[in-house]
């Protein structure tokens, strides 16, 4: 079926419907609780030391050029 068959109330319907979808996977997605003490542990690291690794406009630098 072609989207520009669709009324406008089966496309808001077809919308919501998407949004759902989203959003439930959105929530299967939680990090889990080795990634939340990983990611506790370097928050810790940087705390104690800010000035150590790369600002954020360093790292997407070096991605962009990958």
């Amino acid at each position: 079926m072609n989207l520009q068959e669709l009324s406008a109330s089966e496309k808001i319907l077809l919308a919501e419907q998407l949004w759902d979808s989203v959003r439930a996977e959105a929530d299967a997605s939680e990090l889990t609780t080795v990634q939340r003490k990983v990611l506790a542990q370097r928050l810790a690291e940087f705390e104690m030391e800010p000035e150590q690794g790369e600002s954020w406009d360093t790292v997407k630098a070096q991605i962009s050029q990958q």
